[in-house]
């Protein structure tokens, strides 16, 4: 399976959450959407490890089965409509996570994360 992860699944992992671990070691490809490196660092910068959790998460990019996620003119668009959609459903979620959705469905891969939010959107396969 061909996963996208989210910060928190990333962070579950890190942590050795065993759920996340056994998720994580099955995929046969991660995807790690580029919002979700600027919300890990983001993190980072505010917490007393900063050094060591770049260099943990460094070590992660580097695995083969790891790719980074960009947007593109086509990630725009679903951007757009998932957007619309969720603003007509009165389901509004965080934008980031609607970029992350985006790409996710762009991609036609699974996404794999705790936040029940992405529950408002039916078309996005999740683990």
């Amino acid at each position: 399976m061909n996963i996208v992860i989210d910060t928190n699944r990333y962070r579950d992992g890190d942590d050795g959450e065993a759920t996340a671990v056994a998720v994580l070691k099955t995929a046969d490809q991660i995807c790690v959407p580029f919002i979700v490196l600027g919300e890990l660092r983001y993190g980072f910068l505010h917490g007393t490890k900063t050094r060591e959790n770049e260099l943990r998460l460094r070590r992660f990019l580097q695995t083969a089965r790891i790719k980074t996620f960009f947007p593109d003119e086509r990630t725009t668009q679903e951007y757009a409509k998932l957007a619309l959609q969720l603003r007509k459903q009165g389901t509004p979620i965080p934008t980031n996570d609607i970029w992350i959705a985006a790409l996710t469905i762009q991609h036609n891969l699974t996404l794999f994360a705790r936040d029940r939010h992405f529950d408002h959107l039916p078309q996005l396969a999740r683990v």
